[in-house]
């Protein structure tokens, strides 16, 4: 079964970028082979690798919903949707992306879901790492049914705003069918020195910072000319501090 390093946060605290520029590191450092899943309905992690994303699992979930009966003769609802999310996974040398897409529409999509999330679990085991990006209620990684997460990464931007939804998402935890080996904070866009009414938040929270990534100049030229963070020099700042957090707290 493959090592699940899993990232939540609120929305716009840098949460895909950090996700990515871990991705990156696990990449070069030839740890793979990795399983990229980007679990958030927004659906950047693609982007930000520089990756068109032709296909989702929502997609599929929506087509079938449309036309039950449309599966080709032979062949079995189970069989068939199988085929189409190893369709919808793009392919690279050091990483495969797999993107969850958009959540349900209306009407009952439980049997779907139960063969989708049964087949992710299947798929994840030819990997030796699955990185997965999240949406701030965790609900991809809460229907899995393995439930098993050995590292995640709790992400905030320097704000006490930041801080409080990662409070919340902390607080979800027992009640989510997960069980999670090793918790952490990431700060992005902080300072070198954090304030002490930050550090004060976080220790009510209960969980430690494992790093701090800088203000990057280069992350966001790379956004602007729509350029993969993949390829980020080794010496931008926030890639040499996603280095010194990984060294420390990637799962063997």
């Amino acid at each position: 079964m493959s090592k699940v390093i899993a990232f939540a946060g609120k929305g716009g605290v840098g949460k895909t970028t950090v996700a990515t520029l871990v991705i990156r590191y696990m990449a070069r450092k030839d740890k793979g082979p990795i399983l990229a899943v980007d679990a958030d309905p927004n659906s950047n992690l693609g982007e930000t690798m520089g990756l068109e994303v032709p296909s989702t699992i929502g997609d599929i979930r929506e087509t079938y919903m449309k036309d039950p009966q449309s599966i080709p003769s032979g062949m079995d609802k189970i069989n068939y949707l199988e085929t189409l999310v190893e369709q919808a996974i793009i392919e690279r040398p050091q990483f495969d992306l797999l993107v969850m897409g958009r959540q349900e529409g209306q009407g009952c999509y439980c049997m779907v879901n139960n063969i989708l999330n049964n087949f992710t679990d299947k798929l994840s085991a030819h990997y030796k790492y699955m990185v997965v990006d999240n949406e701030a209620g965790m609900e991809h990684l809460s229907r899995r049914t393995s439930g098993k997460v050995d590292m995640l990464f709790m992400v905030t931007d320097y704000s006490l705003r930041g801080l409080r939804a990662l409070r919340r998402i902390h607080g979800m935890l027992d009640g989510l069918n997960l069980k999670v080996k090793q918790l952490g904070i990431i700060v992005s866009r902080g300072p070198e020195k954090l304030s002490e009414a930050f550090l004060k938040e976080v220790e009510e929270i209960g969980v430690p910072i494992v790093g701090v990534i800088p203000d990057d100049p280069a992350l966001l030229e790379y956004d602007m000319e729509k350029k993969s963070l993949l390829d980020l020099p080794d010496s931008a700042p926030s890639v040499q501090a996603i280095e010194k957090i990984m060294d420390k707290n990637c799962p063997e």
